[in-house]
């Protein structure tokens, strides 16, 4: 293997020459305690900074830590903020043309996500460490100076002490082990809402407020959460020990209160909850069941060959709901497809806001059916199909502040009053049996969603297919926009670019227009699963949950689909 001597030399040589002289340092490079490898190098210095990786074959970190798959992504996770931190702290400053001189490595969020930017092998526990960087330049011409000072003088101590075990600090090792064991306690709660037939768990003292509402951070002197007595449960955990907080059963839960009493706060916080979060976050022990899904009203997305039927029935012109294809879907019929392509992902959990929603969808009281007969009605409300649902294994959390009607449907009913939540179940119950209830007898049964099978999308099998993303809010894909802002549960960017790889990939390597949309996720999660995120393509990329690869392929409207009867 080169040297690193040899690449210095070699760096050098090439001083004052044209950017793309930059590509002939491609390869590996040994540095002793570790290699690094120069991936891919930009032709231009004021394109995207190139791609490099440290390839560590003995990082010396104890094997319990990544134990398990879940365990060695908060390895993964920590480690990378951690080398980020001194990234930050050593200040290194760009310097030259364009991105000259900047080096970075891939940005995180409060949720612990896997990611490209760091895979260690859980077979002998070797690591990877991706990151990016600038090759300096003074207009087009290298500056060969200013990339051996940022590989020979910057990178190497940031490498040493993130990445090496051996060099790590005794509080950076006691970090680490806190990491595994949040890690370990996270996924015996998880372990704990099967066995206890629970949907989520919201500990006693966790901060569910953020700072801002663009901040992730929690809330400075918010008020932390503390069970209703009568839904306070106690969990044993291998190393947290003995923990209380509010269970939340499966079936129908109703959430209730005043505006601005922390109604919408605990919902976000239970959708966030199907990720694990880092100590500190505030919702470390707050965990939600992880195929539970966010639906709400979502007008003018497209809906693909998708079966209504059991919220929308007999629409005017004949038009199909068993079959049910738009290019501009209502609030009701949108919201009636994220139900059903939420059950074709396999979510056995929904969470719903009312403010989210269409009202026409979510309720219908007695007097607009006195007035409007239900055989003139073509909607059939999520409140007549609430209960069959959770009877089949599908439990709802439900948002409401406006309508009582969901009450004698709830198995549970909280109020939430100044963040507090209290168990109103037997008050609610006893006002609403003074109340007319809507008629949902004559209802036909609620039918299984389409098993839809995804076409060949020829645009994207071509030799160069562009993905890019911004934000949280949308996805390109060979320049198609895709509207996300209804999947609220993606945590980070990372995710909707790897989402679009993984779509690229599919395409290519899977699509044979014989395969259900569900048998191509769960062939990429395999495949996730087998080789990382890396295997997807280049740049930063975190793992996605089947539900939202699904929700994008959906979106996506140069999709083509047929289902099977």
């Amino acid at each position: 293997m080169n040297t690193a001597k040899a690449l210095k030399a070699k760096i050098l040589a090439i001083n004052g020459r044209g950017y793309p002289a930059y590509r002939d340092l491609k390869g590996k490079w040994d540095f002793g305690s570790y290699v690094l490898s120069i991936d891919h190098v930009q032709s231009d210095p004021f394109a995207s900074p190139s791609d490099i990786s440290i390839h560590i074959e003995n990082p010396g970190f104890p094997s319990h830590l990544y134990e398990n798959r879940t365990c060695r992504i908060a390895l993964q996770d920590a480690l990378l903020r951690l080398f980020g931190r001194k990234l930050k702290q050593a200040d290194v400053r760009r310097s030259g043309s364009g991105k000259s001189g900047a080096l970075t490595c891939s940005s995180v969020c409060p949720e612990v996500l896997e990611r490209s930017a760091v895979q260690i092998d859980p077979k002998n526990g070797s690591l990877i460490f991706r990151l990016n960087a600038g090759f300096p330049a003074k207009g087009r011409s290298i500056l060969a100076k200013g990339l051996v000072m940022l590989l020979f003088d910057t990178l190497p101590p940031l490498v040493e002490s993130s990445l090496i075990y051996a060099n790590l600090t005794a509080a950076e090792k006691e970090h680490l082990q806190r990491v595994y064991e949040l890690s370990v306690d996270q996924q015996a709660i998880r372990k704990q809402l099967q066995d206890r037939h629970l949907v989520s768990f919201v500990a006693n003292g966790a901060i569910l407020p953020r700072k801002s509402g663009a901040s992730a951070l929690p809330m400075e002197d918010a008020i932390r959460f503390v069970s209703a007595p009568e839904k306070e449960i106690e969990l044993d955990l291998p190393y947290a020990g003995k923990i209380k907080g509010m269970g939340i059963d499966e079936g129908v839960t109703l959430i209730v209160g005043g505006g601005y009493h922390g109604k919408s706060t605990l919902l976000q916080a239970l959708e966030m909850g199907v990720y694990d979060h880092i100590e500190g976050d505030g919702r470390e022990y707050v965990i939600t069941r992880n195929d539970a899904m966010k639906v709400r009203a979502e007008d003018g997305r497209c809906v693909h060959h998708e079966n209504i039927s059991s919220f929308i029935q007999s629409l005017p012109g004949g038009k199909s709901t068993e079959d049910f294809v738009s290019e501009d879907a209502s609030g009701s019929t949108s919201q009636g497809a994220n139900v059903a392509e939420a059950l074709e992902s396999g979510s056995q959990a929904l969470l719903i806001d009312e403010d989210t929603s269409a009202t026409n969808f979510m309720i219908r009281d007695e007097l607009m059916s006195e007035v409007v007969s239900p055989k003139e009605e073509p909607i059939i409300p999520y409140i007549a199909r609430i209960r069959e649902l959770a009877d089949q294994g599908v439990s709802t959390v439900l948002v409401a502040g406006s309508s009582g009607l969901f009450f004698d449907k709830a198995d549970t009913i909280i109020q939430m009053k100044e963040y507090k939540p209290y168990d109103i179940t037997k008050l609610a119950r006893e006002k609403a049996a003074a109340f007319a209830k809507p008629q949902t007898s004559d209802y036909p049964p609620i039918v299984t969603p389409n098993k839809r099978i995804l076409k060949k999308n020829d645009a994207l099998c071509q030799d160069k297919v562009k993905v890019k993303t911004s934000a949280l809010d949308s996805l390109s894909i060979a320049r198609e926009p895709i509207d996300l802002r209804a999947l609220e549960q993606l945590a980070d960017s990372q995710q909707s670019a790897a989402i679009g790889k993984m779509i690229v990939y599919a395409q290519r390597n899977l699509v044979d227009n014989q395969k259900t949309i569900d048998e191509i996720a769960e062939e990429l999660e395999n495949l996730a699963d087998e080789n990382g995120m890396s295997f997807f393509g280049k740049g930063n990329l975190a793992r996605p949950r089947k539900q939202e690869l699904c929700g994008v392929i959906n979106r996506q409207r140069s999709n083509g689909f047929r289902f099977q009867k």
